[in-house]
Order: C-alpha cells, then structure tokens, then sequence
C-alpha cells in the first residue's frame, strides 16, 4: 500500500485534531527555537521534517537518565511521548497552526538512552507511536526506527525526530 493511497482516505474537518488534543488532554507548548545552529523543522514541498526533539517542559529537559537503569520502560514510553507532544508543536508551527493539514505520519526515528543491556528500545518508542496513531488514527500509523544509544544531550532518556506529509 502506499502512503499517497492511505493518506488520501484520511480526511476531516477543521479542527478534528485539536478536538482530539483536547479529548486526551494533551495541551501543546509553543515550538520554540533551538539553542543551536538549527531549525525545529523544515518544511520542504508537502513534507515537513522535524529535528531531533527532547523531552522539554517549560524550557527545561525532563527525564534525565538511563532507560534501564534511572528509567522503566513505562517511564521511558512516557518520555518518548514527551517528545512526541514537542513534536506536535512543532508540527502545528509548520502547519500554520493547523494539524488537520496532516495527511501522514511517514516515520519516526526513536533514540533511547539505554543503560547497559537494554534491549528495550522498541517498547519505549511505543510511547511516542501509540499516540501518533491515537491522534491521527490510520494516517498515523507510520515507520520507525528505535535505537539505543550511550548518550543524549542534556542527559535526556529520549529523543525523537519525525517526518509528516501535509496537505
């Protein structure tokens, strides 16, 4: 199947996903700019990716630690999903504010900062995953890659960048 044809059963109407934000209380932050040489997104054509994102609240990195070690996997899914709201925000930037231009999650990349012997990884991506599809439903579901990595910045349990297709 390919995505155009996916995508194109995906329709709503204005404001569908800000009702479905609202339903599940997730409340998005404002998409705020990088402290480094970068943009939170770019929007090329009909796709829009978006960087490496952590888990932030209130200008501030959440979630310092290890998953495996300082972190279950439950705590790290909560993490990743985090990542996905900052996500959002982001999206709904490159959206002109409105996510019901979204016609596709197309990937997601998940990086788990993983004690030693974790193996876990794909579980914590689940996290940020299973709220895609919750929010965009079929449209949400998507690629994916989780990896484990020694390091993050800040000391972040995770980090998550993501590709969308927009009307």
């Amino acid at each position: 199947m390919t995505s155009s044809s996916t995508a194109s059963q995906h329709t709503t109407s204005a404001g569908t996903i800000d009702a479905k934000l609202a339903a599940m209380g997730i409340v998005l932050p404002p998409s705020v700019m990088p402290a480094a040489n970068y943009v939170p997104y770019v929007v090329s054509g009909n796709m829009v990716f978006v960087s490496g994102t952590l888990p932030m609240k209130d200008g501030k990195p959440q979630d310092i630690g290890k998953a495996g070690k300082e972190f279950t996997v439950e705590q790290a899914q909560a993490t990743a999903k985090l990542c996905g709201i900052n996500i959002l925000a982001h999206l709904r930037a490159a959206c002109g504010g409105n996510l019901d231009r979204v016609k596709r999650v197309i990937r997601l990349g998940v990086f788990v900062n993983s004690a030693a012997g974790f193996t876990d990884q794909p579980k914590v991506a689940n996290g940020v995953s299973d709220m895609m599809v919750a929010i965009f439903g079929e449209a949400g579901k998507h690629a994916r890659f989780a990896v484990g990595v020694s390091e993050l910045p800040f000391g972040v349990a995770v980090e998550v960048d993501a590709t969308f297709e927009i009307a």
